[in-house]
């Protein structure tokens, strides 16, 4: 590491956080040489599989699209900011621990049907209305009760 005022690279570390997010590490650091203090954060590098989409495009994964997604099903529903993001993790997390380099859009849409089921039955009619195409109302009706019989 470099001291941003001198270009030293003798520092010691003062103080260790974890980010807020808990995907970094953010720590205070001295210079040795002139005493000048300074902060750096390290981010985990993680390396998402492409995502196929419905026309065959490859796009990176990206946890901001998952969760505007989920957001617009969420609308004006009782489910906190910290819930989302909480969904957000476990599928990032699934789509990580698959060891893939390529997965199918169909899958994400999948898993966040199956999580947004046991949030809220609104906000998992709401996707499922968007993400699967139906070409009738009444094969929506029929998908619905099938899913949500007990």
């Amino acid at each position: 590491m470099r001291c941003p005022f001198c270009g030293s690279t003798e520092d010691r570390v003062l103080e260790t956080r974890e980010q807020k997010d808990g995907e970094g590490i953010r720590r205070r650091r001295e210079c040795l040489s002139c005493k000048g203090r300074f902060s750096t954060t390290e981010i985990l590098s993680l390396n998402y599989p492409l995502i196929i989409k419905k026309d065959g495009r490859r796009e990176p994964f990206s946890k901001e699209k998952v969760l505007k997604g989920i957001q617009a099903a969420c609308q004006k529903r009782p489910i906190s900011l910290n819930q989302l993001d909480e969904m957000v993790s476990r599928i990032a997390n699934w789509v990580l621990s698959k060891g893939e380099k390529e997965i199918p859009s169909k899958l994400i849409g999948l898993r966040v049907m199956q999580d947004l089921r046991l949030l809220d039955d609104v906000a998992y009619v709401r996707f499922s209305s968007v993400y699967r195409t139906f070409k009738h109302v009444q094969e929506f009706v029929e998908t619905l009760e099938d899913e949500l019989a007990p």
